[in-house]
């Protein structure tokens, strides 16, 4: 899989945040991680200079580089980063490094920058390309909760990017009993779906409802036979219990209905050895409504991949799957 199909871990929507920066004097460092896709407005000026759609710093006069810190939205092993420099062409950085750091709670911007912290570098000091995407792929399999993102010397960067697996404290989770095993921030994956042209596949498992028509689901209306469908895997293999298909803000464009069935897969099988069991057979849907599901559910015992099936097509905000791990 591409690494730009994992998650974002850093993204503002899963709670990334960016903890402090060096300098931030022509655009705040805020923006490094927005969720929207940067944009450049020609005539815009502010009392500082050109508006940017993303962190830039001054021009530096003096010996050192310019760096901020990031905490993830959601802790995890990161796969690859892309650091976009859009509308940056005269003023992007010539280059940038990365380091991470595992310091689970809510450690203070003082302890995070104190000596004891332990951050390792996962890139070197790397190239930049103004207005471009600049991917960089990792091997590496240390999880993280924190990154230093450096970029020398100076200059402007739109968004940073930051790929990778979900590693959620199981210990914690477990002890809950009943947990959502889609949700994003327990490891849940939407690995496929027969269509996105409207919303993404991950908008079903994100936090939180979704606040409009764009935080969800969404295909294109189909003019053929079939239907769409999306493959969920599970944080952790478990045996479902209860089920909330939400359409809200899907109004004239909501499936008319929906079924779901699961699989126990181990970890080297291929998706297409799949044997899908129907744990929800097909059930009409109803517009900007919350569905739950429990009495309607069959056992199918423990699984580790849901298939989320919608006929013929159309938009859901969220799908939570709610069960416990075995």
């Amino acid at each position: 899989m591409d690494f730009t199909e994992l998650i974002d871990l850093a993204a503002e929507k899963v709670g990334g945040s960016v903890l402090y920066a060096n300098d931030d004097f022509f655009a705040p460092k805020e923006n490094l991680v927005k969720d929207s896709l940067p944009i450049f407005i020609e005539s815009k000026y502010t009392d500082r200079g050109k508006w940017m759609d993303g962190w830039e710093s001054r021009r530096r006069r003096t010996p050192g580089h310019d760096w901020c810190v990031i905490r993830l939205g959601l802790p995890g092993i990161i796969r690859g980063v892309v650091v976009d420099t859009s509308y940056f062409r005269g003023n992007y950085p010539e280059h940038c490094s990365l380091e991470v750091c595992t310091a689970d709670g809510h450690p203070t911007l003082e302890e995070l920058l104190d000596d004891k912290t332990t951050w390792t570098e996962i890139l070197p000091q790397s190239i930049l390309k103004g207005d471009a995407q600049n991917r960089f792929a990792f091997q590496r399999d240390q999880r993280a909760t924190h990154l230093r993102f450096h970029i020398y010397p100076d200059g402007g960067v739109a968004r940073l990017r930051v790929h990778g697996d979900v590693v959620p404290d199981w210990r914690e989770l477990e002890a809950q009993g009943q947990i959502d095993l889609a949700a994003v921030e327990n490891g849940g994956l939407v690995l496929s779906c027969s269509d996105m042209f409207f919303g993404h596949r991950h908008n079903l498992i994100m936090p939180g409802r979704a606040v409009n028509m764009s935080d969800g689901w969404e295909t294109r209306r189909r003019r053929g036979p079939g239907h769409d469908w999306a493959v969920i895997k599970l944080g952790r293999p478990g045996r479902i219990e209860r089920i909330e298909v939400d359409t809200s803000h899907f109004k004239g464009n909501f499936p008319d209905s929906c079924s779901l069935e699961g699989a126990s897969l181990a970890a080297t099988d291929l998706l297409e050895a799949a044997v899908w069991q129907s744990f929800l057979g097909r059930t009409k849907l109803q517009a900007h409504t919350r569905h739950h599901f429990t009495d309607d559910l069959s056992a199918v015992g423990t699984v580790s991949h849901v298939r989320f099936n919608i006929f013929p097509d159309g938009g859901v905000s969220r799908l939570r799957i709610f069960g416990r791990v075995n």
